[in-house]
């Protein structure tokens, strides 16, 4: 080992997490809730179990540069093995827990994948079903043997014998797998990340360790986390955003990652961890408001009187900080007293209380929500990337943020605006492109500058404004440009709203499909005695159809007359991500959708 090597695998995320796991030691890294028990993991028991992982591959003979696959939930093993297989030398390919069979064969066809790392039977089942299918496949490990002790294939191997086979390497060769981490340089890909898409099979966006270390470098300004700051892990793994925060960042400045039970279970999970730094897309802020919203409703009037009132102060306070003015001394009394009184305790009701860094990325997320959380006293700031730019582009500083906007280009990363309107951007961070796929790579990087896809501008103060993306954008008859995302926003800001979809692409009107928030939506008609049975029934009742007309109309009062809904319809089903009809990040997939509802659409535009 040269100390070229030395120096250079320094820069790794491997090297760095020894570094700080040595420098920790006792301190909590990762906990996750046992039955009924939040079990904590030091950094000593996490590098430990990383080195297994890395040395029960190099006893398989992982070679530099190979694929392993990872499918599974967020959990302490996923982490185990990400850094484990990184460690020695190989190309972590993560694959959603969502994923069908067909689409893990997929992946793990595409990437070539020797080995894969398995949550429990659930996923072995998925493998079971494809590996007849899959030359290259030789071992697949599997996490949680629940339901597994009498299984036995020869293919198969249970997490506990893996890492006592890495355990007896690492004896036998105790510094193999600090060798394999000496050779990574910062021009090496430690992750293959196959992005969802909304359109065509999954892309496989290689990232580098140099990606890596950019990308944490350009996020210190706005994201000052410390080592004693707390994370939420719940957003999948494989995503580039949670993976930043959960593993990334978390090595970088050793702060401790909380693993939720589930997505569902995310808001008892925030109550119990509190965290102080919480990233979460748009879905989940929106959740949060509508949740309080609708709760005040059935408060008692004092409650109502005094949340309004704290609500009203809070809004008036934050829009002067927002325009960074100064706070007029009859206010800041009347904001202080509704913070002790209203505002905090709440937020400690929710688990929000001692969110210092409030974080929202992966899709657009309406301003009226950034607003009301804003007056609550939890300052959410946006972020704005991609996987192909390794997560982050642009950012609102703390003491600089312009709702509406995506912030400014980070530290290092340059970013312009083509004649087409589409958003470009260079960097340390850009990819090195797309697994297998040159031609599609060339298209997508030309001359250094990543073409996004998304289209913008920016303010008179240096901010990026995202439009849209790219290919959703259409015109309608009349020749008017009209962005989708802004109109469905401000639908998706109605606490019975879920999801929407606007269409108009060379017609005349606009018009909308619509998704039911039905927790809120089942409530509202629990309240007003409004028989139903199914979902389909919810979605179709007149009772309910008249309450979502109403919030149409309060929407369309805001807009100009060519961006206004004149027709709507609520689809019978929520979207599922198995099938096909939102990203793992909760992105409505809209040509899947318009292809399965093409007939509601067209009933829509149908003359009567």
């Amino acid at each position: 080992m040269t100390l070229l090597q030395v120096e250079r695998s320094a820069d790794t995320i491997p090297a760095i997490f020894l570094k700080q796991a040595a420098r920790l030691r006792t301190r909590v890294a990762l906990r996750r809730k046992e039955f009924g028990i939040w079990r904590r993991i030091t950094w000593d028991d996490y590098a430990l179990h990383v080195r297994w992982v890395g040395h029960a591959l190099l006893a398989m003979g992982l070679q530099k540069g190979e694929r392993v696959g990872v499918i599974g939930e967020n959990r302490p093993e996923w982490l185990y093995s990400d850094l484990g297989i990184q460690s020695a030398g190989g190309i972590t390919t993560g694959i959603y827990a969502t994923s069908s069979p067909e689409q893990v064969h997929y992946v793990l066809d595409h990437s070539e994948a020797r080995v894969v790392i398995v949550e429990g039977e659930e996923q072995l089942d998925k493998l079971l079903e494809v590996r007849g299918r899959l030359p290259r496949l030789e071992r697949i490990i599997v996490m949680d043997p629940e339901g597994l002790h009498a299984f036995s294939d020869p293919m198969v191997m249970m997490f506990g014998e893996f890492l006592t086979s890495g355990r007896r390497h690492e004896e036998a060769h105790p510094g193999a797998l600090d060798d394999r981490i000496a050779g990574l340089t910062p021009d090496d890909v430690g992750l293959l990340i196959y992005t969802s898409g909304t359109t065509g099979p999954p892309k496989g966006a290689m990232l580098t360790y140099g990606n890596v270390r950019f990308e944490v470098e350009a996020s210190l300004q706005p994201i000052p986390a410390t080592e004693h700051d707390e994370v939420l892990s719940y957003l999948p793994l494989c995503h580039i955003a949670e993976r930043s925060f959960s593993v990334f960042l978390a090595v970088h400045h050793g702060y401790a990652v909380n693993f939720s039970e589930s997505v569902e279970a995310v808001p008892e999970n925030l109550r119990e961890v509190r965290p102080t730094i919480l990233f979460s897309v748009p879905r989940i802020w929106e959740k949060l408001h509508s949740g309080i919203m609708l709760g005040m409703k059935d408060a008692d009037w004092l409650k109502r009187i005094a949340f309004a009132l704290a609500s009203k102060i809070g809004r008036a306070y934050a829009a002067r900080r927002l325009a960074r003015q100064s706070i007029p001394l009859g206010l800041g009394l009347a904001y202080a007293l509704a913070r002790v009184a209203v505002l905090m305790p709440l937020r400690h009701r929710l688990g929000l209380d001692r969110v210092r860094i409030a974080l929202s990325a992966a899709a657009p997320i309406s301003p009226d929500v950034l607003r009301f959380f804003w007056g609550f006293g939890v300052e959410i700031r946006e972020i704005y990337g991609q996987t192909e730019g390794t997560a982050m582009t642009t950012a609102h500083r703390i003491g600089d943020v312009q709702l509406g906007t995506v912030g400014k280009p980070m530290k290092g990363i340059e970013v312009r605006i083509a004649p087409d309107g589409e958003i470009l951007a260079r960097s340390g961070g850009v990819f090195k492109g797309y697994f297998k796929d040159p031609e599609l790579t060339a298209r997508t990087i030309v001359d250094g500058w990543l073409h996004t896809g998304d289209v913008g501008e920016f303010d008179p103060h240096g901010n990026l404004r995202i439009t849209d993306r790219k290919k959703d954008i259409f015109i309608n008859a009349y020749g008017k440009n009209i962005a989708p995302q802004y109109i469905e926003n401000k639908l998706k800001f109605s606490p019975y709203v879920s999801d929407a979809v606007v269409i108009g692409d060379g017609k005349k009107y606009l018009t909308a499909l619509i998704v039911i928030d039905e927790d809120n939506v089942v409530k509202w008609v629990q309240d007003h005695r409004v028989p139903f049975t199914t979902f389909s029934d919810l979605s179709q009742s007149p009772e309910v159809r008249k309450l979502i007309a109403a919030e149409v109309d309060a929407v369309n009062r805001t807009l100009s007359s060519p961006e206004q809904v004149k027709k709507f319809a609520m689809l019978p089903k929520r979207l599922y991500q198995e099938d096909g009809e939102v990203t793992p990040t909760m992105k409505v997939k809209r040509k899947a959708i318009m292809e399965k509802f093409g007939d509601i659409v067209a009933a829509l535009y149908r003359d009567t």
